[in-house]
């Protein structure tokens, strides 16, 4: 029943159910972080984001003074609580003590303490009636209200205008193009020899290229900062790129290998028959060929290297001029607003944009390049 023509095998629609799954993993928080970054931090305090297109409902307080008007011995204040307030939208509740601030309903009128009564409307008016004169003090009045959703760009004009912003999102492009380039051109040469030239330890050298797959990168931070300050390079732009190429070369020589590995063995020895060498081979045929897996790993190197907090912190200058967006956002925003996430949504949401356009624009090579060697 399997192999008849039209009929899916289970397997397919399970496939399709986890993709589905995993796409809606990664759009959610996505979506909600992107939603934040238009909202203020009381809106987000007060409703979580899948709420942010419908009115919330929030607890205001004010005082009912002015001057009374004398009807029938009885003295009347009217007014409105939306008075000088602005984005209060229909009143559900009021109350007069801090206990219950929202036990009555808008429109119902209640006793007041001390003699009197008060109503207020869902429009916001009020009316009180007192038998004595009321004090100029004012009685205090708690209500209930729909605030409609409000939305602004103003948490992306303070970070994207925001002082070192614009010369540290220079600074993650100065580190990641040359840190996504270097490893590249080195793996690629590597790849190659380890493919298809044989020489004596060839073996061995790849089982090194997949032990190092599994190293930590924090064990080799100090040491290869230790080397950096001895042979000159120090904290500097040159130092971040070559400890980018070297933690990404045993991932990038690895894909590039397998899928070089992969190409049609007649194309290489018809290409050596016709007297072309093995740099002609590489430049002319297999580089050509590997474009996918290339573009596979660029795609893993630079969104590594543009979220990347840790390797920058340790082989980039101090000084603010330097740093990366990733810094200036841990160390600048999350340190002086460290309440404010509307300012760190949207920090947040512009430090992956790039990443996602990039993603979005190779992704149709990372399949492609990542099933390399897979298949024969």
């Amino acid at each position: 029943m399997e192999n008849i023509a039209g009929h899916k095998p289970a397997l397919t629609w399970v496939t399709r159910i986890c993709v589905l799954v995993l796409v809606i993993l990664w759009l959610v928080p996505t979506v909600g972080l992107f939603v934040s970054s238009f909202r203020d931090r009381d809106d987000i305090s007060a409703s979580p984001w899948w709420q942010a297109p419908f009115p919330t409902e929030q607890t205001s307080a004010a005082r009912i003074s002015g001057e009374p008007a004398l009807v029938d011995d009885v003295y009347v204040l009217t007014g409105n609580l939306k008075d000088g307030e602005e984005g209060i939208g229909k009143i559900t509740a009021f109350g007069v003590s801090r206990s219950d601030p929202t036990g009555i309903v808008a429109g119902e009128e209640t006793e007041l303490r001390g003699g009197g009564t008060l109503v207020v409307n869902a429009d916001g008016s009020y009316e009180m009636r007192t038998p004595e004169e009321p004090s100029d003090k004012g009685q205090r009045v708690y209500f209930a209200a729909e605030v409609p959703p409000e939305f602004t760009t103003d948490n992306y004009e303070r970070v994207l205008y925001s002082n070192g912003m614009a010369q540290a999102f220079i600074n993650t492009f100065t580190v990641t193009i040359p840190a996504t380039v270097i490893p590249i051109l080195i793996a690629a040469f590597a790849a190659y020899a380890l493919a298809w030239m044989q020489f004596p330890g060839r073996g061995l050298l790849i089982a090194g290229v997949v032990g190092l797959l599994v190293v930590p990168l924090q064990l080799a931070l100090v040491p290869l900062l230790r080397l950096h300050n001895d042979i000159g390079i120090g904290q500097s732009f040159v130092g971040i790129w070559l400890a980018h190429t070297g933690f990404g070369l045993p991932l990038a020589i690895y894909l590039l290998r397998n899928y070089m590995v992969g190409l049609p063995k007649d194309i290489i020895e018809g290409a050596k028959v016709d007297g072309a060498t093995d740099f002609q081979i590489f430049t002319r045929i297999v580089l050509p060929l590997s474009f996918p897996a290339l573009a596979s790993f660029a795609i893993f190197q630079f969104l590594w290297t543009w979220n990347d907090l840790l390797v920058a912190k340790v082989f980039l200058p101090s000084d603010s001029g330097s740093w990366v967006m990733t810094r200036k956002i841990a160390d600048d925003l999350l340190g002086s607003r460290g309440g404010d996430w509307g300012i760190l949504a949207t920090a947040a949401f512009v430090s992956i944009a790039v990443p996602i356009a990039v993603f979005f624009l190779m992704q149709r090579y990372l399949v492609r390049g990542l099933l390399a060697g897979s298949v024969k």
